[in-house]
């Protein structure tokens, strides 16, 4: 009989039971009844109306037990031998409806998570345990609350119009003599980003580090070159090591 390591997403440090022999009866146990009683000595078991709520088994005696706020437990396992609880919208909870009311705190919605935040579309919080560790996507992306990751900012609804590349409006029809299916714009104060315009939608790029966006000969062109060649941003990278970032893998 062995042991593993608590579960990254488990708030608790009791050791988690690898293989034990079950018996034949424990795949047609029903766990409608609130009165648990263990179908074997040992297990995990998922409660029948709580996603955040299971049954430890130990010794064939059973404790309900509670996930962290935000939590959920997996019952994924067949064998019923996994102790793990992890962020809500991880866990297929079925017709475990019921959560525990949410303890917010701060820029945390529940104790653990991950949330986006209220007034920045291009920021989100991931919490543990009330603690808030604040992220923010790259620039000319945003956090999308239902795919949970970094996205165009123009596929994010709660984006608003300024916060869609920084505010940069793509010039109308016919006012670019680039007939190609897209164009690039420099942007206006930092020398490293740039727009590029596809299908009159702006989105937010940045040229690699070291180098700087240069307009190019035709309108709406343009590409990314060494500072020295771009007047006016000959400076750009003058206070940083760009040796040391290159060794980096920057």
């Amino acid at each position: 009989m062995g042991l593993s390591p608590t579960n990254h997403a488990n708030v608790w440090t009791t050791p988690v039971f690898l293989s034990h022999t079950r018996n034949s009866h424990a795949s047609s146990y029903s766990f409608a009844q609130e009165n648990f009683k263990c179908p074997d000595d040992f297990g995990f078991y998922p409660h029948h109306t709580s996603c955040d709520k299971y049954w430890k088994c130990d010794n064939n005696v059973a404790e309900l037990k509670t996930c962290g706020n935000g939590l959920a437990f997996d019952a994924s396992d067949s064998k019923y031998l996994t102790e793990n609880c992890d962020y809500i919208h991880n866990v297929d909870c079925g017709d475990r409806s019921q959560l525990e009311p949410p303890i917010s705190a701060g820029h945390c919605e529940r104790l653990y998570g991950i949330f986006a935040d209220p007034g920045k579309c291009d920021v989100f919080w991931n919490c543990w345990n009330g603690e808030a560790s604040r992220y923010q996507c790259s620039p000319g992306l945003a956090y999308d609350r239902e795919a949970r990751v970094c996205m165009w900012a123009d596929q994010v609804p709660e984006c608003k119009n300024e916060e869609v590349a920084g505010g940069f409006s793509c010039p109308a029809a016919g006012e670019v003599s680039n007939l190609g299916s897209f164009s690039r714009h420099a942007h206006p104060d930092d020398c490293r980003k740039y727009y590029i315009c596809l299908e009159g939608q702006a989105r937010e790029y940045g040229c690699p580090i070291g180098t700087v966006f240069k307009i190019g000969d035709a309108d709406g062109t343009g590409n990314c070159e060494d500072p020295e060649d771009v007047p006016g941003c000959e400076d750009y990278y003058k206070d940083v090591d760009l040796k040391a970032l290159k060794k980096l893998g920057y």
